[in-house]
């Protein structure tokens, strides 16, 4: 399909959008758009007429057609001053209640993240952010180009009767603006000339004024140089600036001496035809009238035409989002979720790889994690350990290979069913700044019972910090909006808590749970998860997986997966692991060592 074709249908699809989200506006803005291509061309044709009727002795004819241009000028300056408001708030209606949810239902619909992690996906969501009503305002952009050529051919079709030399000011136009825009496009060169300098004056000024900066500036009193380079780069930004300016308003004036001299050129040769009898005198007042005006309109209409093309822009990475969405699929598995694990989770010559990287995160793992264990994965960074349990978590799909739920095929298992069976604290945990009791309840929303928090938070060993809360469950989290600010370590429980909402998950995914708690912290935590491991296994069948950099906690597992570039190198007990000296040994010895070091470790 031709890129034309696909911006028509885009087009086609916001306009129905705006007819159905705001159906009384969007049929006024086009109503007020068609008569504004009209009355323009009436305001120069009631102006004749009314010159005409005053020569002619005809005071109740010029009576009735002054107040007829009146009428239409006041019109016209009443269209625009509505139809701009009446866009502005289509637009960005539209934007924030069907672009933005639409943008972000295509994202979270899509049952992996693969996406949230592909640069091209990122950057256009970059793009887009923000911007939904320029998205919507794309149409609108177009209409109104449709509605100012029309306004321009009806311009030209009046002035080319009264005389052909009219048109002549067209090219008159065309010139100055042409020039105008040169100057203007200077001017933004100069613009990006002293982008540099300006960013150097600006960091300058934030370090002058800084808090944290401020001791070492002291101290080393390198504040009088400071001032100095501040003073030397704002000389360099005004310089340039100015000499910008200065290019701009030459080619300006030059414009503007162009459409002078053919304006008066072309006023005067109707003057002429006037004497000669060819012409009235209404001729002359039209066409003088609207010449002066025919520059804001072949401006208006080569602005609206560029906008209409340029809305390309803000479209091409709205309509990419769109076709990636509609080109990975929707989710079509069925099967539901057991109810309980009997056999437990299977990985069958499992590899992934991420979009864009040469070799496999994951290769060729294959093992079996019993039902009712609890599995630790270890590893050096980068060994695959994350990516492994999100394979667990079906947030990634499989290059090849398989995840077996009890016997059955992850891919074929509904991802909605899958992810309410389970639960999970990531190492990159989100950090909601909402109350507490929002930010543990959201770990189960359907069941988030006053209760159940309790329960979570009694889980995560974060009674303390909900203790030392102001306002207790109520008090809002993070400092982007006036709550209080936590630490890493606090952030951390806080999604270990929500993490624990769901009293009964077939998989519990804990990824690096204590990286930003302290030893004893950590203790206390894993004590307290190795319990809740049990009691849920018995129930459930669960199987657990902890992932964490820190063998001391690991060592009560059932099983132990050991990790190396992507690779399953060594599974089993952690006595077995020892005892056959391999990768697990080393690495355990080493940590144990650094920890006789450092018992904070």
């Amino acid at each position: 399909m031709s890129s034309t074709m696909t911006y028509t249908r885009l087009w086609a699809h916001l306009f129905a959008m705006c007819l159905r989200r705001e159906p009384l506006s969007s049929w006024l803005l086009i109503g007020l758009l068609t008569l504004n291509a009209v009355v323009f061309a009436g305001i120069g044709l009631a102006l004749k007429s009314t010159v005409d009727a005053i020569v002619a002795g005809d005071a109740g004819s010029a009576v009735i057609w002054a107040c007829t241009t009146a009428g239409a000028y006041a019109l016209d300056q009443s269209i625009n001053a509505v139809a701009y408001p009446i866009r502005a708030h289509i637009t960005e209606k539209v934007g924030h209640f069907e672009i933005e949810p639409a943008i972000m239902r295509a994202s979270a619909k899509l049952p992996e993240i693969d996406h949230l992690e592909h640069q091209e996906y990122l950057d256009r969501i970059t793009a887009v952010r923000g911007k939904s009503w320029a998205v919507v305002g794309t149409v609108w952009s177009v209409v109104e180009a449709g509605s100012t050529v029309v306004r321009l051919a009806l311009t030209l079709v009046i002035l080319g009767n009264v005389s052909a030399w009219l048109l002549v000011m067209l090219l008159c136009i065309a010139v100055q603006i042409w020039l105008d825009r040169r100057g203007q496009s200077g001017q933004k060169r100069a613009e990006l000339d002293l982008a540099r300098h300006d960013r150097t004056q600006r960091h300058l000024f934030q370090l002058g004024v800084s808090g944290k900066a401020g001791k070492e500036i002291r101290t080393a009193e390198v504040g009088p140089n400071l001032i100095d380079r501040l003073t030397a780069a704002s000389e360099r930004v005004r310089t340039i600036r100015a000499r910008g300016q200065l290019v701009s308003a030459s080619w300006s004036v030059a414009g503007w001496m162009v459409f002078a001299l053919g304006y008066t050129a072309v006023i005067g040769l109707v003057a002429v035809r006037v004497r000669d009898g060819q012409a009235t005198a209404g001729d002359v007042m039209m066409a003088a009238t609207i010449g002066a005006l025919l520059r804001e309109v072949v401006e208006k209409a080569v602005w609206t035409t560029a906008d209409a093309t340029g809305s390309v822009r803000v479209l091409e990475p709205y309509l990419w989002l769109k076709e990636y969405v509609e080109g990975r699929g929707a989710d079509t598995a069925e099967t539901p979720a057991p109810r309980r694990l009997n056999d437990g989770i299977t990985l069958d010559a499992l590899t992934f790889s991420y979009q864009g990287t040469c070799g496999a995160a994951i290769e060729d793992v294959s093992v079996h994690l019993p039902a009712g264990s609890v599995v630790a994965v270890v590893g050096e960074y980068g060994s695959g350990k994350s990516t492994l349990v999100k394979m667990l978590a079906k947030l990634h799909r499989p290059r090849s290979g398989r995840v077996l739920i009890d016997g059955t095929d992850l891919q074929d298992i509904d991802t909605e069913s899958w992810r309410t069976a389970m639960s999970a604290a990531f190492q990159d945990f989100g950090r909601y700044q909402t109350t507490f009791a929002e930010a543990v309840g959201i770990g189960d929303l359907e069941h988030g019972t006053a209760d159940a928090r309790r329960a979570a938070v009694s889980a995560a060993d974060a009674e303390v910090l909900l203790s030392r809360l102001p306002d207790g469950e109520s008090t809002q989290l993070g400092s982007e909006f006036g709550g209080v600010d936590l630490s890493e370590g606090q952030w951390q429980k806080v999604a270990l808590a929500r993490s624990c909402m769901r009293p009964e998950p077939l998989l519990f995914v804990l990824d690096e749970p204590t990286a930003s708690l302290d030893a004893p912290s950590e203790n206390a935590v894993f004590e307290s998860y190795t319990a809740r491991a049990k009691s849920i296994a018995a129930a459930t069948g669960a199987v657990t997986v902890i992932v964490s950099h820190r063998f001391s906690t690991v060592a009560g597992a059932d099983l132990i997966l050991v990790m190396k570039q992507g690779r399953l190198v060594e599974s089993g007990s952690h006595g077995e692991l020892l005892d056959a000296g391999g990768l697990y040994a080393e690495l355990y010895r080493i940590h144990a060592d650094s920890y006789v070091d450092n018992p904070l470790v």
